[in-house]
């Protein structure tokens, strides 16, 4: 039985009439992308979609069906066609959350991205399928993808998820503070959120020093003691003859010494009559210069743990360095993640382009992992979110494993065509749609929404971008910054006054420039 009563009319079926969609004549108030229903004889209400207006003058719109929900919860379509003559209604809250499948309201385990585009209905993705099923953000330069990413990473700090931060360009060290937007404070009321900083919860590294990076906390150092010749190899490209002079002077090194380093390697080197062993002393010289390499390695169980975001900001690296850096982080924590040492944790790759770029885009050393924790991780429990403004660059089978998806504008013809043909749900109206999404709405499928839907994404607790300048000057004059932790409690050294555990990172921060640009420049 229908009641009709309760619900606003929209219009009249009329003109074409099909089983995925419909034309009506509007004697409402309707807007593209409204919901709408209609009663079906067969199968009860369906819920439907304003995809267009047809006819501004006589008011026709056409209505993509969505279906219904049947007994076992599954999006059906309708079996038979609607009659001409049918009146359509808006669409009530609850069945339009009921039939899409956005019931899920935990505020204590969901991630609040956003609400239903046009309507205050909340949008909640479960924790568990970010991690276990991965992530993708994909959109123009300027469109919001770094806001977006923004807001899933504070809500995986507010509940507690690890977080492994790969961040090219320093973009999101403004967690630290709360928003200061005035306009952006007035819509937090609408999404029930209030401003916050995370510096309690945000540590930054830099792989360079003090110096290019200030705002850094701790520096970024890979393991230089006992390196092996495939490790070295991960480093720069060998040829037979060089791998050979390699291999026997490690072996050398070996009978004589249980630990060594990058110095005993030249040195070693330095001594063999091969004149292959030039090249090989100019690579590893350029490695040792750039400070990378420490007796005193980051170690993985200090970036991954419960309500901490370890953020790698690449500023002062070069694009070579940045990828290796990429590799053998990812490398460690992916094994890590296997033997239980680390905690599940989501792995944030923003620039994705750069570090697992499609065939034919370029080669990226880090690119082999990142397909493996792709397509392996999620048995882990490592989720990769990845985040690039460039989807026809990045390695389409990284993208073809993240089965929740988020879409900002996009309008280059490549980066289209690569969407069309990599992500399953990708229509031709969709295609329509993206190139015209306006700022702050995206397109969002995941495994728990019944199809794809556009959000109003949520404004930001804490500050973005270039704003977070401002905010860190007022926390060095004593301000706070709006953060809840002061600078004092980060680990950065002491100077003079330092202890001696922090005496080579004075070092690294006195040094009037960075040397990781020269690394592997030709």
């Amino acid at each position: 039985m229908r009641i009709t009563k309760m619900y606003k009319l929209a219009g009249t079926i009329s003109g074409e009439v099909g089983l995925y969609e419909f034309d009506f004549i509007v004697t409402g108030d309707v807007r593209r992308n409204e919901y709408v229903k209609v009663w079906n004889s067969s199968d009860g209400w369906i819920l439907g979609r304003v995809v267009s207006m047809v006819d501004v003058e006589e008011k026709t719109a056409t209505v993509e069906i969505i279906g219904y929900k049947n007994e076992r919860g599954f999006l059906m379509q309708p079996k038979v066609t609607f009659s001409r003559d049918e009146k359509v209604f808006k669409a009530d809250h609850t069945f339009i959350m009921d039939t899409l499948g956005l019931g899920f309201k935990s505020k204590s385990s969901g991630i609040h991205l956003g609400m239903l585009d046009g309507h205050n209905i909340p949008v909640y993705l479960k924790k568990e399928e970010l991690i276990q099923k991965h992530c993708c953000i994909l959109a123009k330069t300027g469109s919001g993808k770094s806001y977006t990413a923004g807001v899933l990473i504070e809500e995986l700090l507010e509940k507690n998820v690890p977080l492994l931060i790969i961040d090219p360009h320093g973009e999101y060290l403004s967690l630290r503070y709360e928003n200061k937007s005035e306009d952006e404070r007035k819509q937090m009321e609408r999404f029930g959120i209030t401003p916050r900083g995370y510096a309690s919860k945000v540590v930054v590294y830099t792989p360079s020093n003090f110096s290019v990076n200030p705002a850094a906390d701790k520096l970024f150092r890979i393991d230089g003691i006992n390196l092996s010749v495939n490790e070295l190899s991960d480093f720069f490209t060998l040829s037979d003859a060089q791998l050979g002079i390699l291999y026997q002077c490690i072996n050398e090194i070996k009978a004589r010494k249980e630990f060594y380093t990058i110095e005993e390697i030249i040195s070693g080197l330095a001594e063999s009559k091969s004149t292959a062993k030039w090249r090989i002393i100019q690579f590893l010289e350029r490695i040792r210069e750039t400070g990378i390499l420490s007796d005193s390695p980051t170690q993985i169980e200090e970036l991954v743990k419960p309500g901490r975001a370890s953020i790698i900001d690449m500023k002062g690296a070069s694009p070579k360095l940045q990828q290796l850096i990429v590799y053998r982080l990812c490398k460690e924590v992916f094994e890590g993640r296997k033997m239980g040492k680390i905690p599940p944790f989501m792995l944030v790759i923003e620039e994705a382009h750069n570090f697992c770029p499609e065939r034919g885009f370029g080669e990226a050393v880090s690119s082999n992992i990142l397909r493996t924790i792709a397509s392996e991780g999620r048995k882990f429990g490592l989720g990769l979110l990845v985040i690039s403004q460039r989807p026809a660059r990045v390695d389409k089978n990284v993208i073809s494993q993240c089965n929740t998806q988020i879409i900002l504008k996009v309008t280059n013809h490549n980066d289209i065509k690569a969407l069309s043909k990599g992500l399953e749900f990708m229509s031709s109206e969709m295609i329509e749609e993206i190139k015209r999404i306006p700022l702050g709405v995206a397109l969002l499928s995941s495994p728990s929404i019944a199809m794809p839907i556009m959000i109003d994404v949520r404004v930001k607790r804490s500050e973005h971008g270039g704003r977070a300048a401002e905010a860190s000057d007022s926390a060095g004059a004593g301000g706070g910054g709006g953060g809840d932790r002061g600078k004092e409690e980060v680990s950065k050294p002491a100077g003079d006054g330092g202890n001696a555990e922090d005496g080579d990172e004075g070092e690294e921060k006195a040094e009037g420039r960075s040397m990781l640009s020269r690394l592997l420049s030709d």
